[in-house]
């Protein structure tokens, strides 16, 4: 009942706006998110896949999951319209740099600007939040999670927050080993004082992957491919923005992808209130309104989420809704 009226809200918007024209006459427009994109690059996040494995190692943790989500579910129908009265949180990051060569062993520089995108886009205060259409601009958050790089390691000592270890693997693709020291990797630290953050060569076209509330604290985290993080030094366009991190932290807090994983049956969710119904991904830089088979009239789908593919200058917000389910 919720989302049907936060809706019908958005839809009269849209209709007002004089911004952005739709004239109704592109028939295209429903099969757009498989054609918008900028050569054969699509965004790819493990997320999904890594969370089965999960299951497959601890089959215990999908019941967890399931407990998790009644209260994820309780917790959005009474607090969904507090945000107001909601406290920054601030939460002290480590960056594990795991290279090969010497370009994978990222800058300083590159890992700060990173943390300062995280800090802008959960906060909306990152510039492009001009670029949301008008219709969708009244839900969007600043999520009042700000990041700061870790001062103590765990064990006291003064730190940068940054550990570097070079590994002798190439391509680490899904395998966690980029996760423990003993297998080329390195090690998390305590996941209750710390966001892991590890760097590192994915391979295989994969941008990252995090993983989601209550599994195993040895492999908790989030994982960038070593030219996916940040905004300076050796990142690579369409992907140049930070925005991979601010996609797979917001999975760390347990936010779904926009459109539901359901294949685009319309019938799966991200259980949040106030994201359209999505069918499958976008990718490249859909122009505004994009529709589908689950949303096809004006908004449409809300393709600038960052829990969308699009790539990193077309994501720009995250909804009331979002923050609701991130607290």
């Amino acid at each position: 009942m919720l989302k049907s009226i936060l809706f019908t809200v958005v839809i009269a918007a849209a209709i007002l706006s004089a911004a952005f024209v739709f004239d109704g006459s592109d028939n295209d427009a429903f099969s757009k998110n498989t054609v918008l994109i900028q050569g054969d690059q699509r965004r790819t996040c493990g997320t999904m896949e890594n969370l089965e494995m999960q299951y497959e190692a601890d089959p215990s943790y999908r019941l967890r999951m399931k407990e998790l989500e009644k209260f994820a579910e309780k917790y959005s129908r009474e607090h969904w319209n507090e945000r107001d009265s909601r406290s920054v949180i601030t939460i002290p990051c480590v960056v594990h740099v795991v290279w090969n060569t010497p370009q994978q062993n990222i800058s300083d520089d590159q890992i700060l600007s990173q943390i300062d995108i995280l800090n802008k886009d959960f906060r909306r205060l990152n510039s492009d939040t001009v670029n949301t259409p008008p219709p969708f601009k009244p839900l969007g958050a600043d999520c009042q999670i700000e990041f700061k790089m870790a001062r103590r390691d765990p064990a006291n000592n003064p730190s940068l927050g940054i550990t570097r270890t070079q590994t002798s693997i190439t391509e680490f693709g899904q395998n966690i080993a980029v996760k423990f020291t003993a297998l080329g990797g390195h090690d998390a630290w305590d996941r209750d004082k710390y966001l892991n953050l590890w760097t590192c060569n994915l391979g295989s076209n994969l941008l990252g992957y995090a993983t989601f509330p209550g599994g195993n604290a040895s492999i908790d985290g989030v994982v960038i491919c070593y030219n996916y993080f940040g905004s300076v030094g050796v990142v690579s366009p369409p992907y140049n923005k930070g925005r991979t991190a601010t996609h797979e932290v917001e999975h760390w807090v347990w936010l779904y992808h926009i459109w539901g994983d359901d294949n685009g049956s319309c019938s799966g969710s991200d259980l949040v209130c106030d994201t359209p119904n999505q069918g499958a991904e976008f990718y490249g830089c859909p122009v505004y309104p994009s529709l589908d088979n689950c949303s096809p009239s004006v908004p449409g789908v809300m393709f600038m989420n960052y829990m969308d593919y699009t790539d990193d200058a077309c994501m720009n917000i995250f909804t009331q809704g979002q923050l609701t389910r991130i607290n």
